[in-house]
């Protein structure tokens, strides 16, 4: 079974991120296409990249790098910051390049404008790291899917998940071959 992980994108304390990853995972669990599962960024304790690293961050480096490892493809929660991904989000990808490398992602962002500044920076990043990443985004307004500060996703953009999903499933499934041919060369 194709296996798609639900990966945060924040670690800072009072985020949101978990929140809307947790949502997602449910709308992906519904169905019977692939096995989604949540993995949380913040749950590695990863330090910065090229900073010492006491004995259990690198534990938690190599715990990271094996359970992404894992999938075959990802839907990437990310938020905006600064006209960006968060940096939590870039720094743990950092960490990970032959983990990723012919496998497709999704993406879900939020912000004050959808986040879709923090989309097209992702989008580099995730070229870089040889992700295929679908043309379908799910986007979340901070001002319209927020409400008393929880995650509530309007009729209309919770909609948008369902492409998602669709194109990230398809394509892992597609790149299983251009991996298995990888692996041999």
């Amino acid at each position: 079974m194709t296996r798609i992980a639900i990966v945060t994108g924040s670690t800072r304390d009072g985020r949101k991120n978990r929140e809307v990853a947790e949502w997602v995972l449910a709308q992906a669990q519904r169905r019977a296409d692939a096995d989604f599962e949540l993995v949380d960024i913040a749950d590695y304790r990863l330090p910065l990249l090229g900073q010492h690293a006491p004995e259990q961050s690198s534990s938690g480096i190599a715990k990271f790098s094996s359970r992404m490892g894992e999938f075959d493809g990802y839907v990437f929660i990310t938020p905006e910051y600064n006209h960006s991904v968060s940096p939590a989000l870039a720094n743990a990808l950092s960490y990970l390049k032959p983990e990723l490398a012919n496998k497709s992602a999704g993406i879900v962002s939020y912000g004050s404008a959808f986040g879709v500044r923090a989309v097209e920076h992702l989008r580099a990043i995730l070229s870089e790291l040889q992700i295929a990443h679908v043309q379908k985004t799910g986007m979340f307004s901070l001002f319209m899917d927020f409400r008393d500060g929880h995650f509530a996703p309007s009729e209309l953009q919770a909609a948008s998940i369902l492409p998602v999903l669709d194109q990230t499933v398809l394509w892992a499934r597609a790149l299983e071959s251009v991996r298995a041919e990888a692996a041999v060369a």
